[in-house]
């Protein structure tokens, strides 16, 4: 049995990569490599991300007990590397995108098909070894036996104003026996416009990953940045990016709860939770310009202090929502048709949350207690008091209570951020194109559906090398396919709203 210590050893026996921070990374072996696999396998460590970068494949790992975050890197030689994926299953789109993005190959992967390119480029690797195309084979769906089955195909494009992704269901009269999706239609190649950017351009780009997560890409870019250049932004600065980050969350949490009620006929619940929101977001827009508070967070702090009636307006709201907000969830509770339609529907069991790993209310809706403003953790979350809401059934119900639990949480956050808000600057400069400064960094941001990991690479002259950006929608993709399985269709708009993962942000 592998000690606590045991991916930390690991890393001992690599070349450790100077300028790399606050997360150590390694150069490894293959060996090594595939050891730490087993560590993935056998669930002594979790799965943060993975992507390539030239020719290396990086591997972000968090250990479960005392092993702090850390980066394992593997030289590909003959632009191959061993799979991860055929042994955690968490990784397998990872590293077909790996695949597609820049021609590495997992050695031993079992589902070879393409993942991001839809054979529309008009070269194979965009951020590896240009060359032709070529004609990709037909997308070929995994085949489903079984008397009495039909298949019903939805999207890309859909009814509403939504994303594209298609589904393709395997159905037994209305029960669903498969559920799989094809992603990968809004990829806007964000890793290749990344590269040779300058850091205020770059951090505009990157607050447009996933536009309903403009505060949570934008805080973990910056932080990644900040970390490469080894520099802190202004108190102020810190704490007036988690007054945006808790609004983020409140404005998404109060959609989603919504759009999941009007997704079991409930309108009345739909317009009332949209009420809320719009209460949020016209206090974002009065306090920070922007109603989403894109483009307010940068390397080096914050573009914009709260205005003098910013903390008036700010505890309006959380007056508001004090006042309004236990009334609809009394009447979400007390609603026999609604609780018929979310107790016990897409149930995710606590096993499948362990092996991948989602983070958000996903993860917390099955028992995984994660939250990266504890773990690792950022400030000024490790001085405010918050609990972390945590339940068992993984039901969209459940994943609607760890929304309303959150949102009671942001409630006190917000307050503590007010009552504590220290003065000060709100943008300090920046030490770019620094040889004593300039290196490597990387985030870890709670987002409002989860964790999202930011990796760059910083050049001499202090624009982007690389950067990687990882949503927390990579794995919770997977999941949805899983928990529809033995639900009847009419039930999967309630169980994809419940997870309402991210097209944009997952398809880079």
């Amino acid at each position: 049995m592998p000690s606590l210590t045991s991916l930390r050893d690991l890393m001992r026996e690599g070349q450790a990569v100077d300028m790399h921070r606050p997360w150590p990374r390694a150069v490894v072996s293959r060996v090594v490599w595939e050891r730490t696999i087993g560590l993935l396998e056998e669930g002594w460590c979790g799965l943060l991300g993975l992507w390539g970068a030239g020719q290396f494949v990086h591997m972000a790992l968090i250990g479960i007990e005392r092993d702090g975050p850390a980066i394992l890197s593997l030289a590909c030689e003959d632009h191959r590397f061993p799979s991860v994926g055929r042994r955690h299953a968490p990784a397998i789109r990872l590293e077909r995108a790996v695949r597609d993005l820049l021609g590495l190959e997992p050695e031993g992967l079992a589902d070879t098909r393409p993942w991001l390119d839809h054979g529309t480029w008009r070269r194979r690797h965009p951020l590896g070894m240009a060359g032709d195309a070529g004609a990709l084979d037909r997308y070929v769906f995994l085949p489903v036996e079984g008397e009495g089955l039909h298949q019903i195909g939805v999207g890309p494009i859909h009814a509403g104003i939504i994303e594209p992704g298609h589904f393709r269901f395997t159905a037994n009269g209305e029960t669903i026996v498969r559920l799989e999706e094809r992603l990968g239609y809004v990829h806007k190649g964000i890793e290749s416009l990344m590269a040779g950017r300058s850091l205020e351009r770059a951090a505009v780009l990157a607050g447009r990953v996933s536009g309903d997560s403009t505060v949570a890409y934008a805080l973990a870019f910056s932080r990644a940045v900040e970390a490469a250049l080894g520099c802190e932004p202004p108190q102020r600065a810190v704490w007036l990016r988690a007054l945006m980050a808790e609004l983020e969350r409140l404005a998404n949490h109060f959609g989603d709860l919504g759009a999941v009620c009007n997704d079991a006929a409930f309108a009345m619940l739909h317009a009332q939770f949209g009420y809320m929101r719009e209460h949020v977001l016209r206090a974002a827009d009065q306090c920070f310009g922007h109603r989403l508070m894109m483009d307010r967070i940068a390397p080096g702090g914050v573009v914009c202090d709260l205005p003098p009636d910013g903390p008036a307006a700010i505890a309006a709201l959380i007056a508001h929502i004090r006042a309004h907000f236990p009334e609809l969830v009394e009447l979400y509770d007390n609603t026999a048709s609604l609780q018929d339609r979310t107790v016990a529907t897409g149930v995710l069991s606590p096993v499948l949350a362990r092996q991948f790993a989602p983070g958000g209310y996903v993860g917390r809706a099955s028992g995984r207690a994660f939250d990266a403003r504890r773990t690792p953790g950022y400030p000024p979350y490790d001085t405010l008091k918050f609990d972390i809401p945590v339940l068992e059934e993984g039901d969209v119900n459940a994943r609607l209570w760890i929304r309303i639990r959150e949102v009671e949480q942001s409630v006190g956050i917000i307050d503590q951020i007010l009552q504590q808000l220290p003065g000060g600057a709100t943008r300090g400069r920046l030490p770019v194109g620094s040889a004593t400064h300039a290196g490597e960094g990387v985030a870890l941001v709670e987002g409002f559906r989860g964790d999202v990991l930011v990796w760059v690479q910083l050049a001499d002259d202090g624009r982007i090398e690389r950067c990687h950006l990882r949503d927390p929608s990579w794995f919770q993709w997977p999941l949805l396919e899983a928990v529809i399985e033995g639900n009847i269709v009419a039930d999967f708009p309630l169980c994809n709203k419940s997870f309402n993962c991210s097209y944009s942000g997952h398809d880079l």
